[in-house]
């Protein structure tokens, strides 16, 4: 049984002691100096700091031990196997990371003058002719700072479509289905059109049917991924882009189960229109815990006029930004995306080039089908719709809810106690107690054993012993938590409020309005 560690560790603030240094000041070599010798010098006045801030004053070793002591009570890619179905959250590669950690990419600043910064120019506009190229799109922009910030840009390029042909107030409705992902109706939302559901048919694909009778002069566009969030590959995809091009919408790809088509298939040969990348997903780089993400968006070459600028270009010669385009919705966020993932993204494809990625398609494929074939041959979850899967499965434990009242969030919780982190639970919930399971293909076989063996154990100690299910997970550093009141606004208040060492942590129970750093 695994024991994940707890440490009964304070806040930082809480270590602080005055006087304590927890590092040697630089010397003045390294230090870019001004003819007086002071570094204030070099910065305006009206940014100096009136005293120095209220910082935790500790020693080197308790930084260290203290962030080591965090680490230890989490989950990460780096500790095992993180089965998220949707998210893709493989292991990030380490050769990626280094390639970043280089003073040159770190000291650049967006405001510099361009010639000085040919080095990321030219990185930015290879990168999105590398992607344009994956996906089977015409141009790139690498602006957005997530998938769901993707998705919006692609609903504002879908309205400024529309418009440049006197149809958007007629244009008022996306199509999503049912098993879509929970970004794609919100998105769409939030960029004023109304949502209608298009329902799965028996195989777990669009019903082509209802589409078609749900399609017409008021629609948009669609929203889609492929294979879609069931993992089942939408064969009838072409027949799908000729209704709605045919209503005289778009089509959409939502990017984030892109990892099983790498050097397969592209969106773009598909017919859609516009389409998102998750490079913190498919393109390995830090995922999770709320972290930096990229979203960069795709579109076919009749839709590059209103991508956001600025484009970067190249003349010959120099690399520079393009705001000379008319048509542009404008900005969709401030300077030119999330550098560092994008040139992490960067570094993965150059390492891999066009086999190695057509490699990760077909090892997430083999690992995720091969869980699936030992799970199922235990008899014991069932499997909604067609068995045919690519990069992920849902499988479902109603029967076992049926027959012992423990449902697939008792399961999910109880894998944490065997050392893996959990499926996702309850999505999409066109599955009745979903566990949507992604393999990705940095899994050895015994990862993938061990993973399988977790699945069908825990299941088959739900039967033999339910309280142990109901009431876990036991060995790790948070337990069993409310997870309706953990996610609601006005509970989630862990927080250190104020900038005194004496203060400890704020009691979850206590709301609190205002919270001052």
């Amino acid at each position: 049984m695994y024991r994940q560690a707890r440490w009964d560790e304070p806040l930082i603030i809480d270590r602080s002691q005055p006087g304590k240094v927890g590092h040697l000041p630089m010397r003045p070599s390294e230090v870019e100096m001004n003819t007086s010798g002071n570094v204030m010098d070099l910065v305006p006045s009206a940014l100096h700091r009136n005293g120095p801030p209220p910082l935790p004053e500790v020693s080197e070793p308790e930084v260290v031990r203290h962030f080591v002591r965090l680490s230890q009570e989490n989950y990460s890619p780096d500790l095992g196997i993180y089965p998220l179905g949707s998210c893709t959250m493989k292991y990030n590669p380490k050769s990626s990371e280094l390639a970043v950690q280089t003073a040159k990419l770190e000291k650049l600043h967006p405001e510099q003058d361009e010639s000085t910064i040919q080095g990321i120019l030219a990185l930015m506009f290879h990168l999105e002719r590398m992607l344009a190229e994956i996906t089977g799109m015409s141009r790139m922009t690498l602006q957005p700072a997530a998938g769901a910030h993707g998705e919006y840009l692609g609903c504002l390029i879908t309205r400024s479509f529309h418009r440049s042909k006197n149809e958007l107030e007629q244009r008022t409705e996306m199509i999503v289905p049912d098993s879509a992902h929970g970004t794609n109706p919100a998105s769409a939302a939030m960029a004023g059109f109304k949502v209608v559901v298009v329902p799965s048919n028996s195989e777990g694909m669009v019903d082509l049917e209802e589409l078609a009778n749900v399609a017409g002069p008021r629609t948009a566009g669609l929203m889609i991924t492929n294979p879609n969030t069931l993992g089942i590959f939408e064969r009838n995809i072409l027949e799908i882009a000729r209704i709605i091009h045919k209503a005289g919408g778009l089509l959409y790809y939502d990017g984030a189960n892109f990892n099983p088509l790498l050097g397969k298939v592209r969106p773009g040969d598909m017919g859609f229109d516009i389409l998102h990348l998750n490079l913190h997903k498919t393109f390995a780089t830090p995922h999770g815990g709320g972290g930096p993400g990229a979203g960069p968006v795709g579109v076919t070459r009749s839709l590059e006029k209103f991508l956001p600028v600025p484009i970067v270009e190249f003349d010959g010669k120099n690399y520079y930004y393009n705001y000379n385009v008319p048509d542009s919705i404008g900005k969709i966020r401030s300077f030119h995306g999330n550098i560092g993932i994008l040139a992490r993204a960067y570094a993965y494809i150059l390492n891999l080039g066009a086999d190695g990625l057509k490699m990760v398609a077909e090892t997430a494929v083999l690992n995720t089908n091969y869980v699936l074939s030992k799970v199922l041959a235990k008899g014991q979850y069932q499997l909604p719709f067609a068995p045919q899967r690519k990069h992920e499965f849902v499988l479902s434990a109603k029967g076992l809810s049926n027959s012992t009242g423990i449902r697939a969030m008792d399961l999910a919780k109880r894998m944490l106690d065997r050392g893996v982190h959990a499926p996702t639970t309850y999505f999409p919930q066109i599955v009745d107690e979903a566990l949507m399971v992604e393999v990705p293909e940095t899994e050895s076989l015994q990862d993938l054993d061990h993973f399988v063996d977790v699945l069908t154990s825990v299941f088959e100690e739900a039967q033999s012993n339910p309280e142990a299910v109901r009431s876990a997970p036991h060995f790790t550093s948070v337990t069993r938590i409310d997870d309706v009141k953990a996610s609601h606004p006005k509970t989630l208040t862990l927080h250190w409020h104020g900038a005194s060492s004496t203060q400890k942590r704020v009691s979850h129970q206590e709301p609190i309005a205002q919270v001052n750093y």
